[in-house]
């Protein structure tokens, strides 16, 4: 499975009101619905950044739900880039 090519690795970068407002642990179960792996932290700067891994609809439903995050974030602006790892999640955690 390292090298399977309908996986995608893409690392999310999300700015505005997402900390304090349960973005990590809605996330998680997001991730959790959608079947895509990887994880999601808070950052010091006040913003959440993620590793999302799945095939790509599971990543394009990630993207398409962080860009909104849960109710009361408020997502001023997200910024995303494929990564190429070898690495492989099994599930989604928050760290």
């Amino acid at each position: 499975m390292a090298h399977d090519p309908l996986i995608e690795t893409v690392f999310v970068h999300v700015r505005g009101k997402v900390q304090g407002v349960g973005f990590r642990l809605a996330t998680v179960r997001r991730a959790h619905m959608v079947g895509a792996t990887g994880w999601v932290q808070n950052r010091q700067d006040g913003s959440v950044e993620a590793l999302v891994q799945g095939t790509p609809d599971q990543v394009d439903q990630m993207l398409e739900w962080l860009g909104r995050g849960p109710p009361g974030a408020m997502v001023k602006e997200i910024d995303s880039r494929r990564e190429f790892l070898d690495k492989r999640f099994s599930s989604f955690q928050q760290l």
